[in-house]
């Protein structure tokens, strides 16, 4: 199978990387959402996972993908998969007001941009993440501008996922 690249952007701070789909660990979750792409929506700074950028997008796959090629420590360029139900983020503590309603399923698309993450959620504990791919390209620049989104805030800024050309 030929290998598979989407961009990553931040799209206000016009700041982009590219990354490779891991097609032989997560068969089933490259292709959801490479089916699904384009996605962008608001993004948020993980609070407790430390270094991670992620947007939220209501399911998009016809059978949820299981748990495939798991971490719960993500290294620097790892795209993470997670799909939560709204009980598991209905904490006002997490800021999800808008997108966080009883009964919903929400699926978080995440990138990693630096070292020692650990994916454990005070509420419900360890979470496990699928790593569905790895940023080949301009990590660097994009771990500048999500350490400016920790300082100055996320607020109208969209991530977004889109194949490449």
């Amino acid at each position: 199978m030929t290998d598979r690249f989407i961009e990553i952007s931040l799209v206000k701070r016009d700041i982009h990387c590219t990354a490779r789909l891991l097609a032989d660990r997560a068969p089933l979750t490259c292709a959801a959402v490479w089916d699904a792409l384009p996605l962008g929506g608001d993004v948020y700074h993980a609070k407790y996972a430390r270094n991670e950028i992620y947007a939220l997008f209501p399911p998009f796959a016809d059978t949820e993908p299981p748990l495939e090629n798991p971490t719960v420590t993500p290294i620097p360029g790892d795209l993470c998969y997670f799909a939560f139900a709204g009980a598991e983020l209905g904490t006002r503590a997490y800021g999800y007001d808008r997108e966080v309603r009883p009964g919903t399923t929400l699926v978080d698309l995440a990138l990693f941009y630096e070292r020692n993450n650990l994916l454990l959620n005070g509420d419900v504990g360890w979470v496990p993440g699928t790593v569905w791919g790895e940023v080949v390209e301009g990590l660097p620049r994009m771990a500048e501008a999500c350490n400016d989104l920790w300082r100055t805030g996320a607020a109208g800024e969209t991530l977004s996922f889109r194949r490449s050309t």
